[in-house]
């Protein structure tokens, strides 16, 4: 029979899984308190949970959100890192803590309701975020309106200069 502890846990889990859109499977075992702290903060900061959990657990609250190919990830010691808002933000924390150490390794993810291999972090750690591609998508759009603008404005700069030479002249 589960104790209460674990039910409890297996909801959570349950119920973080399903509002998130992206979960990393991380192999933090190496890792000593202070450095565990230390990038709790980082993931703090990016608003990203980054919780530890029993293999079996974690199983079953995937299996209760239907979330299918995390067999090969679930070995070993597996810390989760669960983004809410912005999917490449773990990806982001974790390329940055591995400058200085070796760890986490990523096993797996599940972005956005399909699995990727753990190989694949590094690519979403360069993707732009959110914020990033909205400031590029404004760049784009201003540019063109700024040509249009000069564009309009540049016969009526001739024409003002027209009339300032016909000026001079007959001054």
């Amino acid at each position: 029979m589960p104790n209460t502890k674990n039910i409890d846990q297996v909801n959570e889990l349950k119920e973080s899984f399903s509002k998130a859109t992206a979960i990393y499977f991380t192999e933090y075992h190496g890792l000593n308190v202070g450095d565990i702290t230390r990038l709790r903060g980082e993931f703090f900061k990016a608003n990203v949970e980054f919780k530890v959990a029993k293999n079996t657990l974690i199983k079953l609250a995937a299996e209760q959100n239907d979330i299918k190919g995390l067999d090969g990830v679930l070995n070993g010691s597996t810390a989760i890192a669960i983004s809410y808002d912005e999917p490449v933000a773990p990806a982001k924390v974790i390329k940055e803590f591995t400058k200085d150490n070796d760890l986490p390794t990523v096993k797996g993810i599940i972005f956005e309701g399909k699995f990727l291999a753990g190989e694949e972090f590094k690519k979403l750690a360069d993707m732009p975020n959110k914020e990033e591609l909205l400031s590029q998508l404004v760049a784009m759009l201003n540019s063109p309106l700024q040509k249009l603008v000069s564009t309009l404005n540049a016969p009526m700069q001739n024409a003002v200069g027209v009339l300032n030479s016909l000026k001079e002249q007959k001054s």
